[in-house]
């Protein structure tokens, strides 16, 4: 058996490697594993097709979409650019204004979209071009924009959250509340690191000249207030319906979809543009839920075959040591954020790692953030960081190079493990929150 394990295992790394897509790798990986434990093709395609129909019948899939609709209705609606102006004028007294704008902005923005991915790409256009044209360094200004669209992932409402609370058959609300602190924790982490870096280097992120600020007419006042307050009422009602126990994860994201549609309506979108969100929501959720099942064919292969004791058996002939199992988890998460994307990883790896995590005695929410966290580090990381690949896209300036936005992205990526490990050492910071909720 463990011959078997060993060489699926084999053949999933090979598969993805040579560019077949991950969901297409597990299927082909599940079915023939089954096959060859069970020896027949038609109870192991049987066995695996009742799996997807089960996978598919959990009525929590339903969150990912409508997140996914919200943060679409809300990125259309001109909302995020509301959002990040009223940041940048209450924080017109501190070093490094726009950057921790940004910060702030995105941190916000986080609560609505769930996707890392959509802060990059929007903070792209709206904080990088004024971050330049007041004199900020391009490297400081690239870097501020990537780094901060990490929280997009840890703040829920987070599609990754969410993909880990399926595979592990954790709360999905208590895993929302566990990522808020650690969340704002990471935030202010990034706040300090952008004003202490404006005050060690001034001509980084200059101040603006008094004189050079312009106060917005009535009409902009108005329209920013409502882009900006909406958000803010749309995190009231989502978060604060999940954390006072109003509403189920389900019935948020339901009522947050339709409030996003609101707030879309009165920021002036009409019927072709509500057609335009709702496809594009379609075209993200799609492939993920593709993903979802054939992980969930996956994890029935692993469970059949006894894998994680297998695996977990050659995690301990290395090491009985807690912490070298953990920086050996952590290792295996940061190569894999150099090739594939966050929610591959946490299909391919949390059917394993979560178990091994149980068996050491690490808190469960803990562990989920900890997680979380080291993989969203990933997508900073060469040669395919993700969100450094989709802000070079997005960013309106074509002479910026790869290379200067994974450079200004070092110190959040250093920011990010920091935290990650805080969290695995301070278990409290995720599961106290959680615990006042239950």
């Amino acid at each position: 058996m463990e011959t078997l394990i060993f060489m699926e295992l084999g053949l999933l790394v090979l598969l993805v490697v040579l560019g077949v897509h991950v969901a297409v790798a597990l299927g082909v990986v599940s079915a023939i594993g089954v096959y060859m434990m069970l020896g027949s093709a038609d109870i192991a395609l049987s066995l695996l097709g009742n799996t997807a129909y089960e996978a598919l019948r959990k009525d929590i899939f339903i969150v990912i979409p409508l997140f996914v609709l919200m943060g679409d209705f809300v990125s259309r609606s001109g909302a995020a650019r509301d959002l990040y102006s009223l940041c940048n004028r209450a924080l017109h007294r501190l070093p490094g204004r726009l950057a921790i704008a940004t910060v702030v902005g995105n941190a916000i923005f986080a609560a609505i979209t769930g996707v890392s991915i959509a802060a990059a790409a929007t903070f792209s256009r709206l904080a990088y071009p004024e971050m330049v044209t007041l004199g900020y360094k391009r490297t400081f200004s690239l870097g501020v924009v990537a780094g901060s669209a990490c929280l997009g992932m840890l703040i829920p409402p987070s599609i990754l959250l969410i993909v880990w609370a399926i595979l592990t058959e954790e709360s999905v609300g208590a895993l929302f509340i566990a990522g808020l602190l650690p969340g704002l924790l990471l935030a202010l982490a990034f706040c300090l690191y952008c004003i202490g870096a404006a005050i060690v280097s001034p001509s980084t992120a200059p101040s603006a000249p008094a004189q050079s600020e312009t106060k917005p007419t009535p009409e902009e006042l108005r329209s920013e207030l409502t882009g900006g307050l909406s958000i803010l009422f749309l995190i009231v009602l989502v978060i604060g319906g999940i954390w006072f126990g109003f509403l189920t994860p389900t019935e948020a994201a339901g009522f947050g979809a339709v409030g996003a549609a609101i707030v879309g309506w009165v920021k002036g979108m009409r019927g072709r543009q509500f057609l335009d969100a709702i496809y594009s929501a379609g075209k993200t959720t799609a492939p993920i839920m593709i993903l979802l099942i054939t992980a969930s064919m996956y994890s029935r292969f692993l469970a059949m075959a006894g894998a994680v004791n297998i695996i977990q058996g050659v995690f301990y002939n290395v090491s009985d040591n807690p912490v070298v199992i953990v920086a050996m988890i952590i290792a295996a998460w940061l190569v894999l954020g150099m090739f594939v994307d966050s929610i591959s990883i946490i299909l391919l790896t949390v059917p394993i790692f979560a178990p091994m995590a149980d068996a050491m005695g690490l808190n469960p929410l803990a562990f989920a953030i900890f997680g979380i966290l080291v993989i969203e580090a990933g997508l900073l990381t060469p040669p395919f960081g993700l969100l450094v690949f989709t802000v070079k896209a997005a960013v309106p300036d074509p002479t910026v190079r790869l290379g200067e936005i994974f450079a200004g992205s070092i110190p959040y990526w250093i920011l990010i493990i920091l935290v990650a490990v805080t969290v695995l050492v301070f278990p409290g910071l995720a599961s106290w929150l959680p615990e006042q909720m239950m």
